[in-house]
């Protein structure tokens, strides 16, 4: 009966591991939505054109993974919010998003898979 429990921590680790830490899923992304100002800061820390804020830092970590898998390991809640942001980012910089989308998907592997996710209803 003791193995139970510890076979229920393995899967409970197992599937943890196969998303990004739930850490950001309360994040607030209202003010890089309302703020160009904030929404550039951001995306000149992306494009290593500008510093980085601790959560910008942590998100620009996992940028090539999240186009490449297009956001595979992300939470029901983190996908929401990258979607929202995504989207601001298109429609309120395009160049800065032409930029983003050149520097982490140069030879244009994920672009559609990406997109598709983007489009896509929650």
């Amino acid at each position: 009966m003791i193995q139970y429990p510890a076979i229920f921590a393995t899967v409970l680790v197992i599937t943890r591991a196969d998303f990004y830490n739930p850490r950001y899923d309360d994040f607030d992304v209202q003010p890089l939505l309302e703020n160009d100002r904030i929404l550039l800061s951001y995306t000149n820390c992306f494009l290593d054109q500008g510093p980085c804020t601790p959560d910008a830092k942590d998100f620009k970590k996992v940028i090539p993974e999240t186009l490449e898998t297009a956001c595979e390991k992300c939470t029901p809640k983190q996908k929401q919010l990258i979607k929202q942001v995504i989207k601001a980012v298109m429609d309120l910089q395009p160049v800065a998003w032409e930029e983003l989308v050149e520097k982490y998907d140069k030879d244009k592997k994920y672009r559609d898979a990406f997109n598709k996710f983007i489009h896509e209803k929650d």
